[in-house]
Order: C-alpha cells, then sequence, then structure tokens
C-alpha cells in the first residue's frame, strides 16, 4: 500500500514560484520535525495510503532513502476476484478496474488502492517533476486514474521516450544502482586516489626510514629534473619507481604535482614521525627503570647551539643501552638553563628525575661546577644521580 499527495503539498507545487516552494518545503518540514536533521528512520515509514506523506515533505537529505524504500516494497497490486474490485458508473455503464493490467506491460510502475478505487504510478510519485503537467502525471501521482473504459489513457500516461513518467522510471532505475550515484562515483574516486596516495606516502616513507638507518644525507644540491645527482631521496625513490611496477604509477612524475610527497617539508615531517616512533620504542624499553644521562653541547653546520640528549640504561635482558632521544637547539649554555631543557625533555617523556642514577658530562665548568654546575642542579632532584666524567666511557 503506497500514498498520495496531501492538498497542501499539491497546492504549493502547482501554483508557486520556485522560490516560494522552497519556502513551503521549509514550513513543511518543520511540520514534521522527525524527518528534518537526524538519520530517517525507516520502520516509522507509513504505507498505508491513508496515513502517507508526500515526498516533498521529507527532508531533502531523507527522499531517496524513502524512496527507494517505497520502491523495494514494490508497486501495490492487490490481486483480487473480479467480483471484488468496485464497479463505477462510467458513460451509462459499470465499469472496475482490470486486475490483468498488472500482467501487462504496466506491471512495475502500476498501483491500484481499492479503498480509494483508483490507480496511480509509482514512478511519478516519487519522481515527478510538478512543473510539467504532461500525459496525465498529475491525475497517476496525485488525484488517481479511474477512466476503467480507457486503457489507453495508460500508453498516453506512458507516452514517448522522454515522457515526464519515463524520465522519472529512468531516476528510479538509477536511484537503485547504487555504483551509478553521485555519491558512489565520488566513493570509487576518493577511493581510487587514497590508495595512490597511501601507496605515494608508504613509498616516500621507506626511502626516509632507509636513509635514516644508514645515516646519509637527504638532499643534493640540485633537485632539477636536469641534474644528475638530485640526493640520495630523490634518486631512491626514482630507482624504487623503475624497479617496481605496482609503484610506478603512482610516484613522481605521476603523481599529482601538488602531492607528490617528495618536498623538504614532507621529508622532515615524515623523519619527525619516525623519530616520534623511535622514542616511544625506547621509552617502553625503558619500561621506567633507572637511567643515567649523557649530555654534551656542540654546533651544527649552521654554527646554532645544540644539545644532545642520551639515556644509558640497562633492558629487560640485562644488556646496557645507550640511545640518543633528542638534540636541542638551545640559547644559552649556562648550567641552569641547560638544566630546564633537560627537566622539560624528561616531562615531556613521562620520566621522572628522581629515576636519573647518572651524569655524565664533559669537563666544562657550567657542567661540572660544585656549586651551580649541572651535575648539582640535577643532584638536587635526585641525589643518587651521580656524575662521571664521560672520558671513563672509553675506559
Amino acid at each position: 500500500m503506497k500514498k498520495y499527495f496531501t492538498p497542501i503539498a499539491k497546492s504549493s507545487l502547482a501554483s508557486h514560484s520556485h522560490s516560494q516552494s522552497n519556502q513551503e518545503e521549509n514550513v513543511n518540514h518543520s511540520e514534521v520535525p522527525s524527518h528534518s536533521s537526524q538519520e530517517f528512520d525507516l520502520s516509522t515509514l507509513k504505507f498505508d495510503p491513508g496515513e502517507i506523506t508526500a515526498i516533498l515533505n521529507y527532508h531533502p537529505n531523507h527522499r531517496d532513502v524513502i524512496r527507494r524504500a517505497y520502491f523495494v516494497n514494490s508497486p501495490c497490486q492487490p490481486h483480487l476476484e473480479v467480483h471484488e474490485y468496485p464497479q463505477t458508473n462510467i458513460s451509462g455503464a459499470m465499469r472496475r478496474f482490470n486486475h490483468e493490467w498488472f500482467d501487462d506491460v504496466y506491471h512495475d510502475w502500476l498501483e491500484y488502492i481499492v479503498s480509494k478505487d483508483a490507480a496511480y504510478c509509482l514512478y511519478c510519485y516519487l519522481f515527478k517533476d510538478h512543473n510539467i503537467n504532461q500525459g496525465g502525471g498529475e491525475l497517476f501521482s496525485c488525484t488517481g486514474f479511474k477512466n476503467w473504459n480507457k486503457k489507453s489513457d495508460l500508453d498516453k500516461h506512458i507516452g514517448l521516450q522522454n515522457s515526464p513518467h519515463n524520465r522519472s522510471k529512468k531516476k528510479c532505475q538509477d536511484l537503485l544502482r547504487q555504483q551509478q550515484s553521485i555519491q558512489s562515483a565520488f566513493e570509487r574516486q576518493s577511493n581510487h586516489i587514497k590508495h595512490g596516495y597511501y601507496i605515494c606516502l608508504s613509498v616516500s616513507v621507506d626511502v626516509v626510514r632507509l636513509l635514516i638507518t644508514q645515516g646519509l644525507a637527504f638532499r643534493g644540491h640540485d633537485e632539477s629534473k636536469s641534474s644528475l645527482s638530485r640526493g640520495n631521496f630523490l634518486q631512491i625513490l626514482s630507482w624504487y619507481a623503475k624497479r617496481c611496477d605496482k609503484i610506478r604509477d603512482y610516484v613522481l612524475e605521476h603523481a599529482p604535482q601538488n602531492d607528490q610527497m617528495t618536498s623538504p617539508i614532507i621529508q622532515k615531517d615524515i623523519v619527525i614521525a619516525c623519530k616520534i616512533e623511535t622514542v616511544k620504542a625506547i621509552l617502553e624499553e625503558l619500561n621506567g627503570d633507572y637511567f643515567a644521562l649523557l649530555v654534551d653541547e656542540s654546533f651544527d653546520i649552521s654554527r646554532k647551539k645544540q644539545m644532545a640528549i642520551v639515556l644509558r640504561y640497562v633492558d629487560r635482558m640485562g644488556f646496557v643501552m645507550v640511545r640518543l632521544i633528542d638534540i636541542i637547539h638551545i640559547q644559552d649554555t649556562s648550567a641552569l638553563s641547560l638544566k630546564e631543557t633537560i627537566i622539560n625533555l624528561l616531562a615531556q617523556h613521562s620520566l621522572s628525575p628522581s629515576r636519573v642514577r647518572g651524569q655524565c658530562y664533559d669537563g666544562a665548568s657550567n657542567m661540572q661546577g660544585e656549586v651551580n654546575g649541572l651535575k648539582m642542579l640535577i643532584r638536587q632532584e635526585s641525589r643518587s644521580a651521580h656524575s662521571i666524567h664521560y672520558f671513563a666511557h672509553q675506559l
């Protein structure tokens, strides 16, 4: 059992302009608040002819779901005995609906409601263009067809190939073909793009991991396409693509020009991600146990001051491990500034200064000073953090 347009929907669609129709739809939406925003609950959908709601009275985001539910439910086609169909006096003769029409060329769209003694078109109810009234569209979608002596009106309603009825039928067919919908097309395109993006990113990560493991430089002095030596990162990536068919069509010149995953910024981002994962593995290996600090200062190639912080500890297997966890640029080499930097780094990794059981620095006064040296400031946090000159590690 299906549906009929309410008088409100019919009048608003037939006589108002486009802007007025939008206003009317907004009013209708406010009248049906349960349909207006959240996901539509199909269990609340009414199939009884006396309780249905016009399609345009539903929220636009829900209409296709409702249309599909009505169509999958199939047209209302009660197969009764001939004498059970109501009779109507038409032109002085008693006429009634002919159930054989259900088995004719109208089987996929013709509906009949016994209580209304009228026939309707499922396609036109679901998708009729209400600005066009041709082929009895309004009759078959709203008023109801009752001229049982004029079967030719059914053929007239179907009309030519581009008739409103056939256009509505095509929309129904497209709705049921999920792979033909715009949303599915976007999803397929999106999945293809995601696949290409994932391969492109994975290859860049593999190359970065190789360079980090081998301690090699990433960039070259000339990374242009005409260069014979574009740097380790691009050279290895190019070599990888030439020898692996699975990635060849997704990297370098085959990738989108603005999404090749090869820029210096992307390389640095991947290196930082590798650093985070490496430090996480070190901390898991440390497992909150005691450790010693090994700290030294140096200058990088740009003459910026930096401090290397290393943890020395015994792992679960009983082996002594020495792991670099960070290199930090510093503005001030005073003992107090260095101590603050170290404490902040430990706090960042949820390490307590009270777990420090050793310190290892060079012989600079800011490190080994007996009053305000770094070793004394650290011992204020942990009295068991004994200091040993790092030269002792050569013994």
